[in-house]
């Protein structure tokens, strides 16, 4: 094997286990689901079960996960991705 394969070998390794471990999915827990969703700007605070479960369908669709109105771990996942991403960029000032 090359250098530059094995490089290139390392290196996707080393991505998949720094994606791996600050990727951990949330809880998939009604409370944490509806946070997520409200700190990404899809649902108010107070909105009904059936506004959730139609937030997370259209979040669901626009990342391009399977729509299936379920908190599943990808979904999970994926929320707190985005609301990680919306934290960094309120505090950077970039964000309302």
């Amino acid at each position: 094997m090359s250098v530059r394969r094995t490089l290139s070998v390392v290196g996707a390794v080393l991505a998949g286990t720094v994606s791996a471990s600050e990727g951990a999915a949330p809880p998939a827990d009604p409370a944490t689901v509806r946070a997520l969703l409200s700190e990404i700007g899809m649902l108010r605070r107070d909105a009904r079960e059936a506004e959730v479960t139609a937030a997370l369908r259209r979040f669901q669709a626009g990342v391009g996960l399977t729509v299936d109105g379920t908190a599943g771990p990808q979904t999970c996942q994926a929320l707190a991705r985005y609301a990680r991403e919306a934290r960094e960029l309120h505090d950077l000032g970039l964000a309302a």
